[in-house]
């Protein structure tokens, strides 16, 4: 699901998330950061941009938020609503990308909704929110 297009902007919200996501798995991060830092409107895309099929695209958005976070983390904050959202998603490989993105933002706001994944559905998902809040099997 994407935005609606901005009215003010003569480029549509969905076109500029398929311009950034094409960068990102092209693995021109360093713009990416720099759109992100300019407009913080950007961060709650995160969610959308972790649909997309291509892995280069989700691991570019990981490596995007290890840059960020050490630059702009206040704004980094800004993301957790998409990520959450996606924590329900169908797609195992999206919920997992999403924990993944929340672990580097490593807030308590960030890591309290990755706990009900400890009962995913997927074993992957499971075992990777278990390393993430450094929660043994069973434990």
């Amino acid at each position: 699901m994407t935005d609606p297009p901005n009215p003010t902007s003569l480029v549509s919200d969905a076109e500029l998330q398929r311009v950034i996501a094409d960068f990102l798995a092209l693995g021109h991060v360093d713009n990416i950061v720099a759109m992100f830092r300019q407009d913080p409107a950007y961060f709650a895309w995160t969610g959308v941009l972790l649909n997309d099929p291509r892995f280069g695209v989700r691991l570019g958005v990981s490596v995007l938020f290890e840059h960020l976070i050490g630059l702009c983390p206040d704004q980094c904050l800004l993301a957790i609503p998409s990520l959450v959202a996606q924590l329900t998603n169908p797609i195992d490989w999206v919920r997992g990308e999403a924990a993944s993105v929340l672990a580097i933002i490593g807030t308590a706001e960030a890591l309290a909704p990755l706990r009900p994944l400890l009962a995913d559905p997927s074993p992957q998902v499971v075992e990777l929110v278990g390393d993430i809040l450094d929660i043994q099997p069973n434990g």
